[in-house]
């Protein structure tokens, strides 16, 4: 009789331990991130992983390297196995409309992380940050830099740079910026010496600092032999590095050669300790911790049939509709706040950035 007691109710117990497990389990989401080449990338998968985690979910997180078919293959994997919703940062917003199609077909909800997917109707949400913002930011922050390291110089010789042009932001980053220095470069305060304008023209495939460096060095063999560059948009801190070895290769920095002023964005360790050095001028910071929140708070909307966080509906046209996009604000780090911005965030610890 005892033995039967103890059976049944070990028996009741046992389920309740299931029930409560798979409540606990509410099913996988596939994490679709494009290179471990930049630490912001590591970032947001490691964020998005915990995050996800502590709500019960279980994540399937790959990385692409940078490899267009390798993602397509990962996400195709990620439907195949049933992964409940789609957090996808893509390498090359254009090709992943045949995928998204399965996905649809399977029932999986698809959210764009940071980066737009474009020509597919079957993308739910974008998280992301006001890219426009970041550009107008990174502009804003190179034309103070003009003012305070070369007040007296007229025109500000200035060159351009881009990101990648099969990545969306690009456009919005480029845009952005050009909104505060086309009426500068049209008033006579700014002069692009080598003319080279536009995405078309600046764009940096892959977002590849070896090619920015590389691009940099002809600028400077063909257009400033017989002048000094002041100042250069770049749109982000890999690209910032490659810039800055260019300039520094032919004594930027030195002599009489003052650094130019060069932004960026991401705000990775080594372009931080660039600014604390005095070289790099500014980054945007991104905190991809509250992109995580906004992601997982998205999922939790869809799954269980809420009210999906959005504050942005027109913005966002991928070239089939109208993405519902949840926008952050980004910060400009400089010399003054780093500090504040990073270790006081607790997003850096101090020794990081020595």
């Amino acid at each position: 009789m005892k033995i039967t007691h103890f059976a049944g109710a070990l028996a009741i117990g046992l389920s309740l331990f299931a029930a409560q497990g798979h409540a606990a389990d509410k099913g996988t989401i596939g994490i679709a991130m494009p290179t471990k080449s930049s630490a912001r990338w590591i970032a947001d998968g490691n964020n998005m992983v915990k995050l996800f985690n502590a709500a019960g979910y279980k994540t399937d997180l790959q990385y692409a390297e940078d490899d267009i078919p390798n993602q397509l293959s990962q996400i195709e994997n990620m439907i195949t196995k049933g992964d409940k919703v789609l957090v996808i940062a893509a390498i090359d917003g254009t090709t992943l409309s045949n995928a998204l199609a399965n996905a649809k077909a399977a029932g999986i909800k698809v959210i764009a992380y940071d980066r737009l997917i474009k020509g597919t109707p079957n993308v739910d949400y974008y998280a992301t940050f006001d890219n426009f913002k970041v550009g107008v930011e990174q502009a804003d922050s190179l034309v103070q830099g003009l003012k305070q390291r070369f007040p007296k110089v007229h025109p500000w010789n200035v060159e351009l740079f881009g990101g990648s042009p099969d990545d969306n932001n690009s456009y919005f980053f480029y845009n952005g910026a050009m909104s505060v220095l086309e009426p500068l470069i049209k008033s006579g305060d700014i002069k692009i010496v080598s003319g080279q304008m536009g995405m078309d023209k600046v764009g940096t495939l892959r977002w590849d600092g070896a090619v920015a460096q590389a691009r940099m060095d002809n600028l400077l063999s063909a257009y400033y032999t017989k002048s000094q560059v002041n100042g250069v948009l770049s749109p982000y801190d890999g690209l910032s590095i490659g810039i800055l070895s260019s300039l520094k290769g032919v004594g930027y920095g030195s002599g009489g050669m003052k650094m130019p002023i060069v932004t960026g964005q991401d705000s990775e360790i080594p372009s931080i300790k660039s600014i604390i050095a005095g070289e790099q001028y500014s980054s945007i910071f991104k905190d991809t911790r509250e992109l995580a929140k906004v992601t997982v708070e998205m999922v939790n909307s869809m799954m269980s049939g809420g009210k999906v966080p959005v504050n942005d509906t027109k913005t966002y046209n991928n070239g089939v509709k109208i993405v519902p996009s949840y926008l952050l604000h980004p910060v400009l780090v400089d010399k003054t706040n780093y500090e504040k911005v990073l270790v006081g965030s607790g997003y850096y610890k101090a020794d990081q950035l020595k």
